[in-house]
């Protein structure tokens, strides 16, 4: 009777195999416990928000693994989503609000796809309005340079309307001043002929 002897390499092999399993096993656990652990502190809106964005990492990682798209298109949209989680936590944190607006990150060369007439990215200025529909609320650098902007409501696009009407009103009606010149303006009566 000849007994085998146990194949102790092939054994090991396994052992090691199993343990490094289970320990990236735990180790991602851990990470995505940590990533919720630390939304856990945000309410449901804010929560909902950070999860919106982790999906859409998810669908550029994907994209990107099945080279779908470039590796420039990969990293801009990777460093724009972490630009947005990044403002998303910061005005949560500032506001103690379980409101995030509508928020839209563009680099300096991308102004063009929110304003017809871009502004100078140099001129900006954080709480500033442009065109009635977005409030510029600061620069992130993730990887490049964010231009962060919050769609306005369409109540405070409104509220900004009226308020520009009323001042154009009040301007008109306010008597003949010039307002840059300070001089009166004089009209003439229109001349009528008759044929």
């Amino acid at each position: 009777m000849s007994f085998r002897e146990p194949n102790i390499a092939g054994y090991r092999l396994f052992c090691c195999g199993f343990a490094s399993s289970l320990l990236i096993l735990c180790l991602s656990s851990v990470s995505s416990a940590q990533k919720s652990g630390s939304d856990e502190q945000f309410g449901p809106v804010v929560r909902a928000y950070l999860g919106y964005l982790r999906n859409e990492q998810e669908v550029v990682d994907d994209r990107a693994s099945r080279h779908e798209v470039s590796v420039a298109y990969y990293h801009r949209n990777s460093n724009r989503i972490r630009a947005l989680r990044q403002m998303a936590i910061q005005i949560a944190n500032e506001s103690q609000n379980d409101y995030i607006p509508e928020l839209e990150a563009v680099t300096a060369n991308e102004l063009g796809l929110l304003f017809e007439r871009p502004p100078r990215s140099k001129t900006l200025k954080i709480g500033e309005v442009l065109q009635t529909t977005f409030r510029y609320l600061g620069l992130v650098r993730s990887g490049e340079s964010f231009y962060i902007f919050a769609r306005l409501d369409p109540y405070e696009q409104s509220e900004l309307m009226q308020k520009a009407n009323h001042n154009v009103d009040n301007a008109a009606n306010s008597g003949e001043t010039a307002p840059s010149s300070g001089v009166k303006a004089m009209t003439r009566a229109r001349r009528v002929t008759t044929p």
